[in-house]
């Protein structure tokens, strides 16, 4: 664990407590706003520095929206080049679901805010894989320890969480 994100997330009040609705429609008594935290300079700066230990490959990928400040902060710290992938395909433009240069083969690796379940996390890995890339690793800020390591796993990616849930003593 990374101890001084999780201080880092505290001081900013990205993990919240009361009754929230997850992305996957399950309710959950706390809510981790990666969103929240990357708008805080330091934070994210040392959301990068802690992703870097874990880099390997030549591109590092992040799922719009909360991932892509992400993808970002992470690129300028180890000057590798990201790609941004959407949710959904462009009906406008080029109609592209990736942004940025990937070329087949390329190794990438995927960057999130939050997991839950991994669902989110594992399409952007199908996305990707379907562009050609190879992705065997995604590193996580908050990891919610819902079975997203486990469903990533199965399709071949390896999880690594900065912080888990279970280090908030909740």
């Amino acid at each position: 664990m990374e101890e001084r994100i999780l201080e880092l997330l505290k001081e900013v009040e990205a993990i919240q407590f009361g009754d929230f609705v997850l992305t996957s429609g399950k309710h959950s008594s706390y809510y981790v706003n990666i969103k929240k935290a990357s708008t805080h300079p330091k934070v994210l700066r040392e959301i990068a520095k802690a992703m870097a230990k874990h880099l390997s490959g030549t591109k590092i990928a992040g799922m719009e929206l909360g991932a892509v400040p992400l993808a970002v902060a992470l690129s300028l710290e180890t000057n590798i080049p990201y790609v941004m992938v959407r949710k959904g395909k462009r009906e406008h433009g080029t109609g592209s679901q990736i942004e940025g240069e990937l070329t087949p083969g390329e190794e990438v690796v995927v960057v999130e805010d939050v997991t839950t379940s991994g669902g989110s996390t594992l399409k952007t890995v199908e996305i990707l894989r379907g562009a050609g890339a190879v992705v065997k690793r995604a590193i996580v800020a908050v990891d919610r320890n819902s079975g997203a390591i486990e469903l990533l796993a199965e399709s071949g990616v390896e999880l690594i969480p900065l912080v888990s849930s279970k280090d908030f003593d909740i």
